[in-house]
């Protein structure tokens, strides 16, 4: 059983979260390979999704999911356990802002909590997915970088024309290259 942690940010291409998951347990299946999944959201992120697409079975955490958990001493901290729990962390989208915060060690939700308290002993695949513009600046490229020295593994944004109409770098890499990538980790 492989346990598959998808963190999703405020990027819109978070609307792929409904066929990535469908993606990976097809190809799970196919290698004959068991798989769970549960998701984590950035409150933004919330707005490009409907939960109810989503399988069943598929636990869907955000922020409010934290504080609930958590009354007193001893309680279970959510983002620890979730780390705990997963054998690899699939951050898909990661937009400008959830890029720049991680780079920087800021850790002010559930999603960046688990970032920051991930063992770096196990995957972190992250796949970034912002305008043109905000990722051919350049204090992007640093903050890939500095992502890259951690020992976190990119999956490289493509070219396309994006939901705002530019066309050019910036487009999260299409669901079947993303899954392809955890497959070969994991494998």
């Amino acid at each position: 059983m492989v346990n598959v942690l998808l963190a999703c940010t405020g990027s819109v291409a978070t609307i792929k979260l409904p066929e990535l998951v469908e993606k990976l347990f097809e190809e799970f299946k196919h290698k004959n390979m068991s798989l769970k999944i549960r998701v984590i959201t950035s409150e933004k992120a919330k707005h490009f999704f409907n939960v109810r697409k989503l399988q069943e079975d598929i636990d869907v955490f955000s922020d409010e999911d934290e504080w609930n958990a958590w009354t007193k001493r001893g309680d279970p901290v959510l983002h620890i356990e979730l780390g705990r729990w997963a054998d690899v962390l699939l951050l898909a989208p990661l937009d400008a802002n959830s890029l720049a915060k991680i780079a920087n060690g800021i850790c002010d939700n559930i999603l960046l909590c688990t970032i920051r308290a991930w063992d770096l002993n196990k995957p972190l695949i992250f796949c970034p997915a912002m305008n043109t513009k905000m990722y051919e600046h350049p204090i992007t490229n640093g903050q890939l970088t500095t992502l890259k020295a951690w020992g976190y593994i990119e999956v490289p944004v493509i070219q396309k024309t994006l939901i705002c109409g530019d066309t050019g770098l910036g487009a999260m890499a299409e669901v079947t290259t993303i899954v392809d990538k955890v497959l070969e980790v994991v494998s």
